[in-house]
């Protein structure tokens, strides 16, 4: 099951803040989609994913300045 999380238009870091909430009402080896298009987030979202364990499956830029970052539960 992958949850969307649509963060468009939002200013970094609200997106990663935003993950780290959603991604803490997923089971283990689910997977949260985060769709986002502040720039820092390309850095950040991958970076903290990491630092806690989780996997990121996919990472993608979806448009000019939009990206996809898929994380999954640790």
């Amino acid at each position: 099951m992958v949850k969307v999380l649509e963060t468009a238009g939002q200013v970094c870091p609200f997106p990663l803040v935003e993950a780290k909430a959603a991604l803490e009402t997923l089971t283990s080896s689910e997977e949260l989609e985060i769709r986002f298009d502040c720039t820092q987030g390309t850095d950040s979202i991958p970076r903290w994913a990491a630092e806690e364990g989780h996997t990121v499956t996919n990472f993608e830029q979806v448009g000019d300045a939009a990206w996809t970052i898929t994380v999954q539960k640790k």
